[in-house]
């Protein structure tokens, strides 16, 4: 791909539109210009968007073939059946006499309808709603002492990558902005065999034990007899199992904070949960804890909005994820390792390291940055990559081993098992997203939907008659030949698993009051939605075990009295790392709406060209589509909504539309200033709620001050566009206007 800036992309998208070339926003339907007859004259598939990426057109083995990643695709203009016949005709079945039945012996239709019928997969049981993109991820040398994996420790090494993001309880057709935990599952085609860390955007889980990872998913899917609630926490069986499971309470408030609502997949941080072991060319072994870090820092929506964004744009993360690839924004994260060393009782600083709801606080054990990963190209096809890309965390490279942590054991068993259903038998890793970008010589034969034809006589060793091959190799994976405790065989939890409750009370502790007043409106509206009032004085009471303001906050909200603590509250020290409040961050890819009208266009040429500059991606909102002024109109009063936007820009008080009629569009509705678009005045308000920044110049700053927002948090006014865009850019560093969020908790 052309190595290019965010701005410049961007840029060249504004000027393109500006000539009338080429849309100046992402989300093309694809590569070709349609016309408004149907075209006639055959012609070649067209080529993938530049944006596009396709899996390497290897061989199931791993060999590279040298042909383009196009191979992947439909080949030569004329439609075939699947074994390459050209056809006539694909509109009409073949019938006796023109009302007549269909006849069996019609080949193309029962080929073509026999696909249709069996299009659809098994959707995951868990993390079912997702989306991807391909990258690289390019190694800083800083693991060298720490690991052999030749994919961490060769400074400057680039390394092939495939990203999915998901949520995890809502099928695949919920909205991408629930309460939930993300997925952030990575795949790595290295040179040694692929590496998948498969993890989420919070550092701690449900459970200790796989062997409980069923219930959780059972108690927070929606229940079984009426199949809801969808994609949300927010009922009865969820709150009844971790007010019963105390052990859940950590993720749980993890959920209940801002992590849960994440503003895109681009802002948020990605943990493999679990204790890994690295070992080294010299054979000593460390413990490690993986971190993604976003270079756009950790932000995320506030309630309101992500209620909102769930109505007008359900795909939103997925949206936002390939419309930055598209304009150049690239996403990236650091790859970072917190260290420990690998004792005998694989503690550190008193916390328990295989547990995995328990986290160890950045302040103890610093994260060390290993390698940059940037996702460049999204997918050519999605069913084929994101739906069909198949992660397993037994999937290992030299230098990288696991632990003994009870949820990542039964990981290791789980995660094959489902692909067999989903995928249809044991070849999965054959499919072109999964195929490993190293050689590959198994022993494993036949099976459903076998792509490799092996040679040879002798899929075993050793052997005389292929040659001896295949070889073992002294520089191949050895499992770290760790002390295994001579123990009675029990089912039992360690003691240290014992404590629910005071890494909870760290967090809470831990949030700065805006975030405490979000955790609280969280609770309060969960177990809002619970029938049972037993359920909810059980939580109350966990809650009490956790913080007493925070217990008395959320009973205040749902009617209750606050039970005190079942003990003694621990005593614990702060970790600033896991606030998301109180840092700057870069805003490329950003959104700003721009209002404009027909008559005042002062500055709104010229502020769109600083606002790609400055590598971020200007949005024109008018009364109506088509041009204004000689600019395109990407959105209009009737479509826009304050959701899309990171900040607006007023250049403008435009008057009521002609549509600006409830019969005709319902946000339309109580103007709270007749003197201007009732939609505007909503889009206004809406920012103002969300504590956006908002800007504005001439008749737009006029406005502002009408309606008594001039002089605001957040709000501001200039003489000229640019001035405004000044301000605004400096106060979206923070992500928010965090000053308009009163916090009543200290």
């Amino acid at each position: 791909m052309e190595s290019r800036t965010p701005a410049e992309v961007i840029k060249d998208a504004v000027t393109a539109v500006t000539s009338d070339k080429h849309p100046d926003v992402p989300g093309a339907p694809g590569s070709g210009t349609p016309t408004v007859e149907e075209p006639t004259t055959p012609v070649e598939p067209l080529p993938p968007s530049p944006e596009q990426g396709q899996p390497d057109t290897r061989t199931p083995t791993g060999a590279e073939t040298g042909t383009p990643s196009t191979a992947h695709g439909q080949q030569g203009p004329y439609l075939t059946t699947a074994q390459g016949a050209r056809l006539r005709d694909t509109d009409h079945s073949l019938k006796a006499g023109p009302r007549g039945p269909i006849l069996l012996q019609d080949h193309h239709f029962r080929e073509k309808i026999t696909h249709f019928d069996h299009e659809r997969i098994p959707e995951r049981v868990v993390h079912a709603r997702g989306t991807g993109a391909h990258g690289v991820f390019t190694s800083y040398g800083t693991a060298a002492n720490l690991t052999r994996a030749g994919f961490l420790k060769e400074k400057g090494k680039e390394t092939e990558v495939f990203v999915r993001f998901s949520t995890v309880l809502g099928s695949r057709g919920s909205a991408d902005t629930v309460r939930d935990t993300r997925g952030f599952a990575t795949k790595f085609y290295t040179d040694e065999g692929t590496f998948d860390l498969v993890g989420n955007n919070m550092p701690v889980f449900f459970v200790q034990d796989a062997i409980k990872f069923p219930d959780i998913i059972h108690a927070a899917k929606p229940h079984p007899d009426r199949e809801i609630p969808q994609a949300q926490s927010a009922h009865d069986t969820f709150w009844d199992f971790v007010s019963l499971h105390t052990e859940a309470q950590h993720h749980t408030i993890w959920n209940m904070s801002d992590r849960g609502i994440p503003r895109s997949y681009r802002m948020m941080e990605g943990f493999g949960v679990h204790t890994f072991r690295l070992v080294n060319d010299a054979d000593e072994t460390v413990l490690v804890k993986f971190h993604w870090k976003p270079k756009l820092g950790v932000h995320s929506q506030v309630w309101e909005e992500t209620q909102l964004t769930g109505g007008v744009d359900p795909d939103f993360h997925r949206r936002d994820l390939y419309d930055a690839i598209e304009a150049g924004a690239y996403p990236e994260w650091e790859l970072g390792l917190q260290v420990f060393p690998d004792t005998p009782d694989e503690t550190f600083a008193g916390i328990d390291l295989l547990d995995p709801t328990k986290l160890v606080p950045e302040e103890l054990a610093p994260v060390q940055r290993v390698g940059k990963l940037v996702l460049n190209r999204t997918p050519t096809n999605f069913f084929a990559e994101v739906e069909q890309v198949a992660f397993h965390l037994g999937n290992l490279v030299p230098g990288i081993d696991v632990t003994n942590d009870p949820l990542l054991q039964g990981r290791l068993f789980s995660y094959v098992d489902t692909q067999l259903t989903r995928l249809a038998g044991p070849n999965f890793h054959q499919i072109p997203i999964n195929r490993p970008h190293a050689p590959v010589n198994d022993m494993l034969r036949d099976g459903f939907h076998q792509q490799a034809v092996h040679a040879g006589v002798a899929p075993y060793r050793p052997n005389s008659l292929d040659g001896g091959n295949p070889f073992t190799s002294d520089d191949g994976f050895v499992d770290v030949p760790v002390r295994v405790a001579e123990a009675p065989k029990i089912r039992a939890n360690p003691v240290s698993f014992g404590d629910h409750f005071s890494q909870v009370r760290l967090f809470w502790q831990s949030m700065s009051p805006v975030e405490k007043e979000h955790i609280v409106r969280a609770y309060t509206f969960e177990l809002g939605k619970v029938y049972h009032q037993q359920i909810r004085e059980r939580q109350l009471q966990c809650l009490a075990n956790i913080d007493p303001v925070l217990c008395e906050q959320v009973a205040t909200g749902l009617g209750m009295p606050a039970p005190q603590p079942a003990g003694e509250l621990p005593e614990v020290a702060p970790s600033p790392a896991l606030s998301q409040v109180g840092e700057q961050w870069p805003s490329d890819g950003r959104v700003i709406g721009i209002v404009v009208d027909d008559t005042d266009l002062d500055g709104v040429a010229e502020i769109r060209e600083a606002i790609a500059d400055a590598g971020m991606v200007p949005l024109i909102i008018a009364p109506h589509g088509g041009k204004v002024g000689g600019l395109t109109v990407q959105r209009t009063f009737g479509t826009a909504r304050s959701v899309e936007y990171d900040a607006l820009l007023l250049a403008a008080a435009p008057v009521p539309a002609p549509d600006a009629i409830p019969a005709r569009d319902e946000k339309a509705g109580a103007p709270r200033n007749a003197a201007v678009d009732p939609r505007v005045n909503l889009l206004v308000d809406e920012c103002w709620r969300h504590a956006k920044a908002i800007g504005a110049w001439g008749p737009g700053a006029e406005f502002l001050s009408r309606v008594g927002l001039a002089g605001t948090p957040g709000v501001v006014t200039h003489d000229t566009a640019t001035g405004v865009l000044a301000a605004v850019q400096q106060l979206m560093a923070t992500h928010r206007v965090w000053d308009r969020f009163p916090a009543t908790i200290g």
